[in-house]
């Protein structure tokens, strides 16, 4: 076989693969209806439940992450820098919660030595 007729046959073979591949893969693909029609009963109910929560869940971290592209920073550190905002909010509301309950107690204990 001469040179030109092997470079044909491979590049045939080669579309053939990078075309046929592919489309043979979306072919047999399920279709999200039909994974959906698959699930158990109870599996369909918590996901019909779940699934708005999901989406609002996923277009928060899109905004989030847009919010976060904006910045000169690195996405990373920026990510960073809000989870460390959220431990630090968390650990003052915490210690307002004991305050409030230290405060509450101290009360409680007032009321019943100033009853005896």
């Amino acid at each position: 076989m001469s040179r030109a007729g092997t470079w044909i046959k491979m590049f045939v073979v080669g579309t053939a693969i990078c075309v046929g591949g592919p489309a043979f893969v979306q072919s047999i693909r399920p279709t999200d209806e039909e994974l959906f029609k698959r699930y158990n009963p109870e599996l369909q109910k918590r996901s019909l439940e779940e699934g708005d929560r999901r989406a609002q869940e996923f277009d928060e971290y899109v905004t989030r992450l847009k919010q976060w592209s904006k910045s000169d920073k690195s996405i990373w550190f920026a990510a960073q820098e809000m989870q460390e905002q959220k431990r630090i909010q968390a650990e003052t509301q915490r210690s307002q919660a004991k305050d409030e309950a230290k405060t509450q107690r101290e009360e409680m204990r007032k009321e019943l030595l100033g009853e005896k």
